[in-house]
């Protein structure tokens, strides 16, 4: 999911659970369909066993040239509406988060260019995907007029009103088809869309994997056991893989084998949800949903007030909070756009301090921050530490916050095999 945009994310668990959930309605069609036949069949039969059985034979021509459009027309551009639909949203999230830089350079036409296109992609699969739709009810129509035309001579001979029931019957007979066409118009769509939420949702199964007892941490390009309260920072130059480190270790994304130990296990074969218990993550690029600072915070997990004033104390935020009139139910708007970018990386900190576990994992914990700013939350967070006895795994391109740290250990970069290279730069006794 990492890999993902935030509008192609919000399309997939939108628009795709939508179309699968049709897949419910969809279910019956061929039940309805098996239905309807039985008895168009009995009624035209009642005229003639002739015209019953001209009946099944255009019901079953129906249903095959149904099928034959929608594997060839209805399918693929079900396919491609979803794919077209992930796309307009990405465009216009990554469009809407440099929407300031946009104004700034003059590049509204160029960005309402952009989005244009991606949207007449989106038209032309769905306007594709109608047509579909009308070759099968096309289709739907001729072969009822065939039907009819079957059915009514296959009667010779018997009375008019059951002439006219076996007319009737035909017209309904491929009238229960129409679920069925339906059901056929939207498979693509449904079928594209299963195959999307899978690959957002999906992970290696470690279901069965031993889960760490204990909370020591070993880099094996390091070799030294490492366990809370020790602090550890991490440095390195920008992309060397001090963040992609990070969030192996905390389980955002895939570990390799033989790449650190938790709980003296290979990291890679602990699953995602035994390793995050362990972490308490602050992230380098903080996320906040738009609600109220309160609703923030609590996404670490229940507290009391006294417990969110804590945080913000410790944060250097709650003098910012408790000058609005709304306190913690001040609103920060979509993304913390009323706060600045230093008070959302501050909020994104105090809601890290919440979360009760071994490790405290901060990636650019004071990026922005002003010098004072910077000093006080790095001694309410030395603090913290003494007071809490977790452990603290810092990244960071300052030296301040490094200075808090007993071991500093440089990231060089990635190997070919996909590990990062660790170069130790200071070691000091535990505290």
């Amino acid at each position: 999911a990492l890999a993902l945009s935030s509008g192609e994310a919000s399309a997939r668990l939108v628009q795709d659970v939508d179309a699968v959930q049709t897949l419910f309605v969809r279910l019956s069609a061929p039940w309805a369909l098996g239905a309807g036949a039985v008895s168009a069949a009995l009624l035209a039969g009642m005229a003639s066993p002739m015209a019953g059985l001209m009946l099944l034979l255009a019901m079953g021509l129906s249903a095959a040239g149904s099928v034959l459009i929608a594997r060839r027309l209805a399918a693929p551009a079900g396919r491609e509406v979803q794919i077209a639909t992930g796309v307009l949203k990405d465009r216009l999230t990554a469009l809407e988060a440099v929407s300031p830089e946009l104004k700034a350079y003059g590049l509204d036409r160029w960005a309402a260019g952009e989005a244009a296109q991606a949207a007449a992609r989106l038209d032309r699969s769905q306007i594709v995907l109608s047509q579909a739709g009308g070759w099968m009810a096309a289709w739907q129509a001729t072969v009822t007029g065939l039907a009819v035309a079957a059915v009514v001579p296959a009667t010779l001979g018997a009375a008019l009103p059951m002439t006219a029931l076996a007319a009737l019957a035909a017209v309904m007979g491929i009238e229960a088809a129409a679920g069925l066409v339906g059901a056929l118009q939207q498979n693509g769509a449904a079928v594209e869309a299963a195959r999307r939420l899978d690959a957002l949702a999906s992970a290696p199964s470690l279901a069965s994997s031993p889960a760490p007892s204990e909370a020591s941490l070993v880099l094996s390009a390091d070799g030294v056991q490492m366990a809370p309260p020790l602090r550890l920072g991490l440095i390195g130059p920008s992309g060397s893989g001090k963040t992609t480190l990070a969030e192996r270790l905390v389980g955002l994304r895939d570990a390799l084998a033989d790449e650190a130990r938790l709980g003296g296990l290979d990291i890679a074969g602990v699953a995602p949800d035994d390793r995050r218990p362990l972490f308490a993550y602050a992230a380098q690029d903080i996320r906040l949903i738009d609600g109220t600072i309160r609703d923030n915070l609590l996404l670490a997990g229940p507290a009391e007030d006294g417990a969110l004033w804590r945080a913000l104390e410790d944060a250097a935020l709650a003098e910012r909070v408790r000058a609005d009139p709304a306190g913690l139910d001040a609103r920060v708007g979509p993304n913390g756009e009323r706060l600045s970018g230093g008070e959302r990386r501050r909020l994104g900190l105090a809601r890290a301090y919440l979360r009760s576990a071994p490790w405290l994992v901060l990636d650019e914990p004071t990026e922005g921050l002003d010098p004072t700013t910077e000093a006080q939350v790095l001694t309410a967070l030395d603090r913290r530490l003494k007071h809490s006895g977790q452990g603290l795994i810092v990244v960071s391109h300052r030296p301040a916050p490094t200075q808090l740290c007993d071991r500093v250990i440089r990231v060089e970069g990635i190997a070919e095999d996909g590990k990062v290279r660790l170069t130790v730069t200071r070691q000091l006794a535990p505290v």
